[in-house]
């Protein structure tokens, strides 16, 4: 076990001073980010307005990460802890690693530096979300080491992934489902897929019980709640493109969740109530 924390420390530092020196020599702010001089009052009026029409979008998008993400993987009794802390973790690392990775992207259309902004930040944390999807898949059965492992390397496939779809091939993904939902659900099912072995089938640890169902409806409900600003976040600001995704968004969540009852009493042996289906009925 020292053996292992070891590692572990060892390899987040690595990976911190690693990003400390990307982050010091690659990156910089986007004009509206830099201080303002008399000649830039225009400038900087544009960068306050950008600011202002996304950081609401952004803040509940980083909630959905942190709160309802971590919280929703307490299902597992054993694993609570480990749920809310490795989400803490992952999301934190990959943030980090998804602004130069989209960075590095984008450095052959300018002046060669990495330039943020709070569009990057979204996007970042769109990223993030593909990460914590995946974590679902291997969840309780991975080390601190072996997540940090896998964020890095599905952060870069997810971002080429995502460029090759939006640049390339003219794809359009509003809401993030092919490039982050089903990302993230496949890659995690591989990545479980390369850690199965025969004991962990059918184990104990993998129920739930009352508490840790309780603390995943937590989950569940600040996903339920956001859900529209996630769709709707990389929208032009009070477009017409984004009222329509949060008004579907908001009516497709209150039919899903009414389904979600009902079909879950049908298909439970004893006529109750499946938890697990509610967790999901986002």
């Amino acid at each position: 076990m020292a053996g292992i924390r070891g590692k572990f420390t060892a390899l987040a530092i690595i990976f911190q001073i690693v990003f400390l020196i990307l982050f010091a020599t690659l990156v910089e702010y986007d004009t509206e980010a830099l201080p303002s001089t008399e000649n830039e009052t225009a400038l900087e009026a544009e960068g306050d307005h950008v600011l202002s029409n996304y950081y609401g979008m952004f803040q509940d998008v980083h909630v959905m990460i942190f709160i309802g993400f971590g919280f929703l993987m307490t299902f597992l009794k054993r694993y609570g802890f480990g749920s809310v802390g490795f989400n803490f973790l992952l999301g934190a690392f990959a943030l980090q690693w998804a602004l130069l990775i989209h960075g590095f992207m984008a450095m052959g259309h300018g002046d060669g530096r990495i330039h943020l902004d709070i569009m990057s930040l979204l996007t970042a944390d769109f990223a993030a979300a593909t990460v914590l999807i995946s974590f679902g898949a291997v969840l309780g059965k991975t080390s601190a080491v072996q997540l940090m492992v896998m964020a890095f390397i599905e952060i870069v496939l997810a971002l080429a992934n995502e460029h090759i779809g939006y640049q390339m091939l003219g794809v359009v993904d509003v809401g993030e489902s092919i490039f982050v939902h089903v990302f993230g659900a496949y890659f995690g099912l591989a990545c479980a897929r390369v850690l199965y072995r025969d004991g962990t089938v059918d184990s104990p640890k993998e129920g739930s019980e009352y508490h840790s169902d309780l603390f995943a409806m937590i989950g569940t409900l600040f996903l339920w709640i956001f859900w529209p600003s996630f769709n709707s976040a990389a929208t032009l600001p009070d477009s017409d493109e984004q009222n329509r995704a949060v008004i579907n968004t908001y009516l497709a969540l209150c039919s899903c969740c009414v389904t979600g009852f009902a079909l879950s009493s049908i298909v439970n042996k004893e006529n109750k109530l499946d938890m697990v289906h509610i967790q999901n009925s986002t």
